[in-house]
């Protein structure tokens, strides 16, 4: 195979607080043949996750991830298509899911953790990063097994027009439930309001703990959690009696400085004996296969509506990655590293 070359972005420093356009640097390598059990992808698209600065963080690491270090290519999920193979099972061609973005061509292992097969004539390849992808896993595993919403019962979703709360509402309301959301900006609860959803608020222009006792004056029985912070501590004043919460999230602390106290009413999960469960994909990769029949099916009719943001070359990947903590996105921030 001819020498290729390849951009990708490496960490220069670990952030503090909010990440900055010099914590990252674009640097131009070399990609050589692969050995026995590698394929080379050319990447259509990298993902942009707010998980991501965790990775980066010395005050709320992944626990079970390794952290990603300074002078380091950064990992993060891409789909691509495979111009050169070595490994049993995938053929140039073949479009996959892998963890060894952002960069514009891979090196992968087919045996590494998170590399899958994908089909591509299924849906836009995109997906596999979005709604039938990683986020998409979390929101239906989160929803559906463990939040298990029920007819007539009020579903909160914080942070809603993201890819995971998006399916999760959407999830709920298909069971038959009642479901408030909230999101950032005007535009992004007109989006939602086209999701079939039943309410829609704007924290920045209405504090949570004013908007939810208006909204579920009887209770929320499940809140399905993208942010933490403030939003939990208001979700839990305003659950109903043995009301149940899905952790899915906390964005709103992964640039903190240092570590701070919970909510200052965690009193109210045995008051009100509430359950609180944590979920992430990682966990429960196995359940791909189910979640993909029953969801991209839904995907395709338009019966589940989604939304991606879309930010051309992988030089602009720090920029896009820096915007997901102001809002910048709707739905799914993906960087377009090559048409696909």
């Amino acid at each position: 195979m001819t020498l290729l070359r390849s951009r990708e972005v490496r960490l220069v420093r670990i952030p503090t607080g909010l990440p900055s356009l010099d914590d990252f640097a674009v640097v131009e390598v070399e990609v050589g043949d692969p050995a026995p059990g590698e394929a080379i992808v050319r990447n259509a698209y990298c993902s942009v996750d707010p998980f991501m600065r965790m990775m980066m963080s010395t005050v709320r690491p992944v626990a079970d991830r390794p952290a990603s270090q300074a002078g380091a290519p950064l990992a993060g999920g891409a789909v691509g298509q495979v111009v050169a193979s070595r490994a049993r099972g995938i053929a140039e061609g073949d479009w996959v899911v892998h963890q060894s973005g952002w960069r514009e061509i891979a090196r992968i292992r087919i045996d590494d953790d998170g590399v899958r097969g994908i089909d591509a004539a299924a849906a836009p390849v995109s997906t596999a990063l979005g709604v039938l992808g990683m986020p998409g896993l979390t929101a239906w595993y989160g929803m559906q097994r463990f939040g298990r919403p029920r007819e007539n019962e009020t579903v909160y979703v914080s942070a809603a027009a993201g890819t995971v709360g998006s399916l999760a509402a959407q999830l709920a309301a298909g069971g038959g439930s009642r479901v408030i959301c909230s999101a950032g900006s005007q535009e992004k609860l007109a989006w939602l309001a086209g999701c079939g959803l039943d309410a829609q608020f704007n924290y920045r222009e209405q504090p949570v703990d004013e908007a939810l006792p208006t909204l579920a004056p009887d209770g929320i029985d499940l809140y399905f959690d993208n942010v933490g912070g403030g939003h939990l501590q208001a979700a839990l004043d305003n659950m109903a009696f043995r009301g149940r919460i899905v952790a899915c999230g906390a964005v709103s602390l992964y640039n903190d400085e240092r570590a701070t106290p919970g909510p200052a009413n965690l009193d109210l999960l045995f008051t009100k004996e509430l359950t609180i469960q944590g979920v992430r994909s990682r966990a429960h990769r196995d359940c791909y296969p189910e979640f993909l029949e029953e969801v991209t099916p839904l995907v395709a009719s338009g019966s589940i509506r989604y939304a991606e943001t879309t930010v051309s070359g992988i030089e602009n990947a720090p920029a896009a990655f820096i915007g997901l903590f102001s809002g910048e996105n709707l739905g799914k921030m993906l960087i377009e590293v090559a048409p696909a």
